[in-house]
């Protein structure tokens, strides 16, 4: 009889090899390339837009941490301009990028006719399933660290750097700030895994990729509308995207982790539903059809 784990190594190898393999075709993907480019362009935008304001006179205030109030001490700080960056491409470029390449996960391969030959490998649907969840997860930190390395970037060539002044009105050094840029970036990244999550369950849906795609960023959009309506207040904090900017938080002193910690349990609960959702759609879908 053979070691327990024997006959589980070739299928583990079949799945790293899967996943490699995914990783290339989802970033090699010309559409993959034009998202990262859109987003990489909205830092250099902010950034050259504070900098005409400056230069004609405009003044940079201290905003309250919130979304693109970030954007008033770009002119003080470039490393603001990270911040301002993320701040401004979450609500809906960072999503929806994200919306696009999780609605095509499965729907695209369906359409193309390629998801019945990959089923017929040893990996099994479930296996299949994680990696391609695990790719667009891939996928949400590498848009994520695009749009904050263009943003340190700009921000660097466009301002004045030095230590950092906190939401809280303490100061820290630059290398610090540095580490919570970081730590923000990871925390946008986690942000997005919930709408993942719900792409992927969407991908499962439909043989179209295109029309998984369009039904995840509308569904996006829709619920950022309902986050909006004061007479839904009740159901807000349920709603995936409500704690999306608790990243601000990174920049107080001290670093306040109560809306970081709900954002955070929040998207896996969205991660755990959606995905189980997505797990049984397509486990007992006919794709081979």
């Amino acid at each position: 009889m053979p070691p327990a784990g024997a006959s589980r190594g070739p299928r583990w190898s079949w799945s790293w090899g899967l996943f490699r393999s995914e990783l290339v075709t989802v970033f090699r993907r010309w559409r993959t390339l034009a998202l990262f480019l859109v987003l990489a362009g909205v830092p250099l935008l902010v950034g050259i837009a504070v900098k005409i304001e400056t230069r004609d006179g405009g003044s940079a205030g201290r905003g309250d941490g919130n979304g693109p109030a970030f954007i008033e001490q770009v002119s003080n700080n470039g490393l603001f301009l990270t911040f301002a960056a993320l701040a401004a491409t979450l609500p809906f470029f960072l999503p929806m990028a994200v919306g696009v390449v999780a609605g095509d996960a499965v729907a695209g391969e369906a359409g193309g006719g390629t998801l019945r030959y990959l089923l017929v490998a040893p990996a099994g649907r479930t296996r299949l399933l994680l990696v391609k969840y695990a790719s667009v997860l891939v996928f949400c930190v590498a848009a994520t660290l695009v749009v904050a390395v263009s943003g340190l970037a700009v921000g660097f060539a466009l301002f004045p750097v030095g230590d950092v002044t906190t939401l809280s009105g303490t100061t820290i050094g630059l290398s610090q700030g540095m580490l919570r840029a970081l730590l923000i970036a990871l925390l946008v990244a986690a942000s997005l895994v919930g709408i993942a999550a719900l792409g992927l369950f969407v991908s499962t849906l439909t043989d179209s990729g295109i029309g998984a795609m369009a039904t995840t960023v509308g569904l996006l959009i829709t619920v950022q509308i309902v986050d909006t309506i004061p007479q839904l207040h009740a159901v807000q904090p349920y709603l995936f995207p409500h704690y999306w900017l608790s990243f601000a938080d990174v920049l107080r002193a001290p670093v306040q982790w109560d809306g970081i910690v709900r954002n955070l349990g929040l998207q896996a609960l969205y991660a755990a539903v959606f995905g189980s959702a997505a797990w049984s759609r397509f486990t007992t879908r006919d794709v081979t059809a």
